[in-house]
This record gives C-alpha cells, sequence and structure tokens, in this order.
C-alpha cells in the first residue's frame, strides 16, 4: 500500500481545527474536510446553603469561613475563626468625580445607612490567594448574600473549586446559630446610621401625638387659649 502522512493542525483563539492531509506514493498531497473541535472548560458550580447547611459545612466537612464584608461590618459581628477579605474598601481618592461622589454618599446612603464610601478591591482574588489554596473548602460570607455571589465569582475564574455562600447573607442567620465576635448579633451587623434610632424616634413621636390627642380630648378649653396665643401665620 501507498505511504499515508500524519495529520497538522492549526489552532484559532475559540476553536480548534484538525486537517488531514493525505500523501499518496506519487508524492501528491490531498487536503480533507476540516474537523471543528470545540475547547471545553470545566468550572465547578458555586454551592448556595442556609445557614444550618453552612454549619454543618464547618463543623463535618472542614470549610473555612472567608468574609467578604466592608471593615465597619466586620468589626459589628463576625463569626469566630473566620477570614477576612473584603471585596469592596473605602474609597479615598481625591479626584473631583470622587469627591463629589463621596459626598452624595455620605449625605444620603452614609447618614441614613452608615454604608461607607467603597470601591472594589483590585487585591482581592490575589490577597485570597495569598491565604487559600485553589483546592480549598471555602464557605464565603456577606450580609446580605451579594457580595459573597460576586466573591464566588471571582474565584471560580481564578481557579477555586470547592466555594460555598449561605443564601441571602448573614442577615438570614439567628442568634446562637456560630460562635461570633463582635457588639452585636450578625444579622444586626448591617445596620448602622440613622435607622438604627428611628424605632426610638417614631415611639417618641407618637408619644407626643397621643399625648396632644387627649390633652384636647379632656382639656378643650385650655388646648383652645393655648392655640390663640401661638404666633399668627
Amino acid at each position: 500500500m501507498a505511504g499515508i502522512a500524519t495529520a497538522c493542525c492549526s489552532t484559532l483563539a475559540c476553536s480548534r481545527r484538525t486537517w488531514l492531509e493525505v500523501k499518496t506514493n506519487h508524492g501528491r498531497a490531498i487536503s480533507g474536510i476540516p474537523i471543528r473541535r470545540r475547547n471545553l472548560s470545566i468550572r465547578a458550580e458555586v454551592n448556595f446553603v442556609n445557614a444550618e447547611e453552612a454549619k454543618k459545612l464547618i463543623a463535618v466537612e472542614g470549610y473555612a469561613v472567608l468574609d467578604v464584608r466592608d471593615k465597619s461590618q466586620f468589626d459589628r459581628a463576625h463569626i469566630k475563626s473566620c477570614y477576612h477579605v473584603p471585596l469592596f474598601i473605602e474609597n479615598k481618592d481625591n479626584d473631583p468625580g470622587t469627591i463629589i461622589k463621596r459626598t452624595l454618599h455620605n449625605n444620603f446612603s452614609g447618614l441614613f445607612f452608615g454604608l461607607p464610601f467603597t470601591k472594589l478591591n483590585p487585591e482581592f482574588v490575589q490577597s485570597v490567594k495569598s491565604q487559600f489554596s485553589p483546592e480549598s473548602k471555602t464557605l464565603l460570607v456577606c450580609q446580605e448574600g451579594l457580595r459573597s455571589a460576586a466573591a464566588a465569582n471571582k474565584l471560580e475564574q481564578a481557579g477555586f473549586e470547592n466555594i460555598a455562600c449561605i443564601t441571602s447573607g448573614l442577615q438570614t442567620v439567628k442568634p446562637g446559630t456560630f460562635d461570633t465576635l463582635g457588639t452585636t448579633e450578625l444579622q444586626d451587623a448591617g445596620k448602622a446610621g440613622l435607622v438604627t434610632i428611628q424605632g426610638k424616634i417614631s415611639a417618641v413621636l407618637g408619644t407626643v401625638l397621643i399625648c396632644a390627642f387627649l390633652f384636647i380630648t379632656f382639656f378643650p378649653e385650655q388646648a383652645e387659649k393655648l392655640l390663640q396665643m401661638s404666633p399668627a401665620s
């Protein structure tokens, strides 16, 4: 039989083509139809669990806890012996655009909810890599579940394989579920600013309104005199 040569291949960015070239004993080359092969990548799925399931992952399967919240929430309450690498860090840049945005933020979200003005942590993945191997079993936590999901996506792209997150975050964790450190419960660590005292303000205003209503009801003449004494608009 005539000798048959081997195949040669050329690689493109998104796919790989293998061209089959056959040589006859007369030295002629016949190119065959290209065979298209797709590059397949396997990515591990992030495991979303509730607080009780997360507790079992830590106690039974040896998952380490990585808290990705900002420093203020972490300091208020965090799981004992956890690691802390914030996905967002405080933005202290002083360019004009950032100063304007920070001022607006501090007068609204910062004032009412106590949220710091932050930016994405550029060293997040590298900081995690310095403390964990890609094979490490890691439970990511944040306050509402959004930052941990975003962090999980970044780490997954960086090659981490065993990642879990608490669905809806630490705000759903009941007191006593985990051993914690801090000044408040995990579920309340996201509360700061004026929202923390709005209940007290509402209670005071409610008491004042009730007293005023009772005074007008039982002492109508005195109430009328007080109204007459008020300055005219």
